[in-house]
């Protein structure tokens, strides 16, 4: 099953929360990344639906097996690509904006060969 972007973005955003507290409600979802109630209320429908994520009776989300894989897939992207364009002389914003809309397109293929090459010389 893929997702679209903006559904990655989610998932990343959850798995990013659920590091700084086990309870990550939508609210939390919509604050980190600026959407309105509505748009979040609908992707967190959709995400459910589609098995990413679970939400108990107190609102609380949480990932699901799915969810977590593809979550921490585009996680390590965005910070492995950030800490590229860092070491590049890139500054810390400009790096992570850049590498958030990379991370959702550079194949499997690159995004190896960019941590390869970050172990051996970084």
């Amino acid at each position: 099953m893929s997702l679209q972007e903006s559904g990655e973005m989610y998932l990343e955003t959850i798995h990013v929360l659920s590091k700084k507290s086990a309870n990550v409600r939508a609210v939390d979802i919509g604050e980190e990344l600026g959407y309105s109630r509505p748009s979040v209320s609908r992707a967190m429908h959709i995400l459910k639906a589609e098995g990413f994520i679970t939400i108990d009776d107190t609102g609380f989300v949480k990932l699901t097996k799915a969810g977590q894989k593809i979550a921490s897939r585009i996680y390590e992207r965005h910070t492995v690509l950030t800490r590229l364009f860092i070491n590049l002389g890139v500054n810390e914003k400009t790096a992570s904006d850049d590498a958030c809309r990379i991370e959702h397109y550079i194949s499997d293929e690159s995004f190896n060969a960019i941590k390869k090459h970050m172990a051996q010389f970084c």
